[in-house]
């Protein structure tokens, strides 16, 4: 591979998932999965979340929870085949893979492997079992579960640790991609008290339940050490480059599903826990998610005017505009909550709405992957993608 370099600014480093269909397939023919890294999880759980947000929507329509289902079935799928082609990026590409391991813009994707597992789990106990039955959605569930969390849990100590030893990333650097590994073991938290109902009575329920509750803590004490350093970034540094402006979304993510994980918590803690503290559950859920969903509502119009922005600019698609899925489901589903617990017709009409906006944000990322996948494309060598300022760093082969 030759590398045509230009000096990059330190506040707009090239980028992994910068690869804009701009980019030319490989002359030689090349393995497919070579380039394959864990991005790619991110359309997993973008699909994943618009089944299990559709099923707790506040509106009957018919043939609704049918075709949640059948994107459960969809997301399943992607999982399967992704996890395959990863395994076969490892068996045949270890040279690769060590590289997005050590790549400080693409280790943070590490975390996508726990959130996809996570993501199809829970949506086997929310729709899955109506095809499978509840038995095969809960042993499911339970596998993608453990192993999700499991995985989440590394991939936020190990990530941070490779930030701190390896990649020295400067504080004008910072994007929300580094979120990432933070935020999966609030998706544990958000999909864990699901599996609390299918436990025994007793100590089993409630270690579950005040496990996930932990991660809770551990995920959101993570986020707000991070979450300063980004919007700092922003407010000296500028607008993101281009293709990484969409990855703003991603802050929606720790939101909405911090919000989402507080409502679980209120809906599992009645007879697991003793009194009063399943009350306070329920108390939790309102007085912490009203505030974070403001907040997350304020972040939404502001990550969505700088994407109209980089839109404007000429922004291209790129594997970051699956960012606007998961993050945008995950305040779809801590909405639902909400709605449950305060009963206002307010927070029916927002999870509509953002609903909707999921389902766009999914059937434009879906069409275009498609597209580059078949084109070939998405899977080519990258070539890092034109930020605002003219020093890139241009690969090509």
């Amino acid at each position: 591979m030759a590398t045509a370099a230009h000096p990059v600014h330190p506040a707009h480093p090239a980028h992994p998932l910068a690869t804009t269909h701009h980019a030319r397939p490989t002359k030689a023919k090349a393995s497919p999965v070579r380039h394959l890294g864990p991005n790619w999880y991110a359309p997993v759980m973008g699909t994943a979340i618009v089944a299990t947000a559709g099923a707790g929507l506040p509106v009957d329509i018919p043939g609704l929870r049918t075709l949640c289902t059948a994107t459960w079935a969809l997301a399943l799928t992607l999982l399967v085949v992704l996890l395959a082609a990863r395994t076969a990026h490892w068996t045949h590409h270890r040279d690769q893979a060590r590289a997005h391991l050590l790549d400080p813009a693409m280790a943070p994707f590490y975390g996508c492997l726990s959130m996809a597992l996570l993501a199809v789990g829970g949506g086997a106990l929310v729709v899955g079992q109506d095809w499978i039955g509840t038995p095969a959605a809960v042993a499911l569930d339970a596998v993608l579960f453990s192993t999700g969390t499991l995985v989440g849990l590394a991939a936020a100590v190990a990530v941070p640790y490779l930030m701190v030893v390896r990649h020295r990333r400067d504080p004008s650097q910072a994007t929300p991609v580094w979120l990432l590994p933070l935020v999966a073991p609030m998706v544990s938290a958000a999909l864990g008290p699901l599996l609390v109902p299918h436990l025994p009575a007793g100590q089993a329920r409630a270690t579950l339940l005040l496990a996930c509750f932990a991660m809770f803590g551990l995920s959101l004490l993570a986020t707000l050490v991070m979450l300063p350093m980004i919007f700092a970034r922003l407010v000296t540094g500028g607008p993101l480059p281009l293709a990484l402006t969409p990855t703003l979304f991603l802050v929606l993510g720790p939101l909405g599903q911090s919000t989402t994980a507080v409502d679980k918590f209120a809906v599992a803690a009645p007879g697991v826990v003793p009194a009063p503290y399943d009350q306070g559950f329920a108390v939790l859920a309102v007085l912490y998610g009203v505030p974070v969903m403001g907040f997350a509502l304020l972040w939404l119009a502001l990550a969505a005017a700088l994407v109209l922005r980089a839109r404007r600019r000429g922004m291209a698609f790129s594997m970051t505009w699956w960012a606007f899925t998961f993050p945008v489901g995950t305040c779809v589903t801590g909405a639902e909550g909400l709605a449950r617990h305060t009963g206002l017709v307010v927070y029916d009409g927002l999870t509509v709405a953002l609903y909707t906006l999921l389902l766009a944000a999914w059937a434009v990322a879906a069409v275009h992957t498609a597209r580059g996948l078949v084109s070939g494309r998405l899977l080519a060598a990258p070539r890092r993608a034109r930020a605002e300022l003219p020093s890139t760093t241009v690969r090509t082969t």
